[in-house]
């Protein structure tokens, strides 16, 4: 800055001198005349554009010093965090239990039920796999055992009203290899795959990476095995990804509990489960509560938190499609009242007076 005020005295003071020609004739020195005449103007000129440039860079360091002062806001974590419920003193679940140690909300399916304590003493990804195997063969069954009532032929089935065979309705030998050919193969399966690596996959990698902030142990469950790219359908990160292994686990769960339902009944009653029943029989009940269901679904959704279950709320687009058909239905009405009022008020004055 010192330089710059030099310079710019020097060329005042040569402005001064060009403007100052009585001077001369006066015999006066100019000021600073000697000085001047003997600086070129390019060395000048090239001077001052370097003190330009020195000042551009001096602004631009300040401005990125301004810039760096501000704290950008923290992103949402790319990684699955641990210990959702630690906050919670009680288990989800079994409210009037202690939350388990070991299940602190971090994991899918994870609302802390374990009354037996069996996560005291056990390894949870052991666990957590075990519930998964069990829960998707539960899967293939519940929707196995009324298909086999409804399609298998006679003589793999139970009895005079031809039940699925099981541990409770028993066997005959055709159905019993059958049976042991299908459970021997899930057991070597499970033999195969107990003990395998976990980060040798695209899949597995990338729970690793969702994990990370867990454990080093990915996700139970996992195969790398989703050919039709259903495990993106809720989006491509970790959160999305949890949401469908929670999706997993639940469906995993009520199949478990089906049919164990399934099993008990048939003892009990001596009936298959597809007799009498609404899902395997022609009727109108069925295709009204689905409808229902998706009316429901185009208007309200149901949340949860830690706090309230079951907590039915209108979506922001539900009272859009709301308003539209309120809006419909007066439009429609409006001019349907009107026509019926026209036309009675016609057919009256058409009818003879007394």
């Amino acid at each position: 800055m010192k330089l710059s005020t030099a310079f710019l005295c020097m060329a005042l003071a040569r402005q001064s001198v060009a403007f100052a020609p009585a001077g001369r004739a006066m015999g006066t020195a100019p000021l600073f005349s000697s000085t001047l005449e003997s600086v070129p103007t390019a060395a000048l000129e090239k001077e001052l554009d370097s003190i330009e440039q020195e000042i551009e860079g001096q602004k631009q360091a300040q401005m990125a010093e301004i810039e760096d002062s501000f704290v950008a806001p923290a992103e949402d974590e790319p990684q699955i965090q641990p210990g959702r419920y630690n906050s919670l003193e009680n288990s989800i679940a079994v409210p009037f239990l202690k939350r388990p140690t070991a299940l602190d909300g971090t994991h899918a399916g994870d609302s802390g039920f374990d009354p037996l304590g069996f996560t005291e003493d056990n390894d949870l990804y052991t666990l957590m796999e075990s519930e998964i195997r069990h829960g998707r063969i539960a899967m293939l069954a519940v929707i196995g055992w009324p298909l086999s009532e409804l399609v298998a032929p006679n003589f793999m089935l139970q009895g005079s009203n031809h039940l699925a065979p099981s541990v409770l309705n028993g066997f005959n030998p055709v159905s019993l290899i059958a049976t042991i050919a299908a459970f021997g193969a899930f057991g070597f399966f499970e033999f195969k795959t107990a003990i395998r690596k976990i980060d040798d996959k695209p899949m597995g990698r990338q729970h690793v990476e969702d994990m990370k902030a867990v454990w080093n142990l990915g996700v139970p469950g996992d195969y790398n095995f989703d050919p039709l790219n259903f495990y993106s359908l809720f989006g491509d990160d970790a959160a999305s990804r949890k949401a469908m292994r929670e999706l997993e686990v639940a469906h995993g769960r009520g199949a478990m509990m089906g049919i164990t339902g399934f099993a008990l009944s048939e003892k009990l009653t001596g009936h298959p489960v597809i007799e009498n029943s609404l899902f395997f029989h022609p009727n109108t009940v069925l295709p009204a509560l689905a409808a229902a269901y998706l009316a429901f679904g185009l208007f309200y959704e149901v949340e949860n938190d830690d706090q309230y279950l079951l907590q039915v709320k209108m979506t922001g687009e539900g009272e859009v499609r709301m308003g539209n058909m309120q809006k419909s239905v007066g439009n429609t009405v409006g001019p349907v009242a009107k026509f019926a009022k026209t036309a009675v008020e016609k057919v009256s004055s058409m009818l003879p007076k007394e």
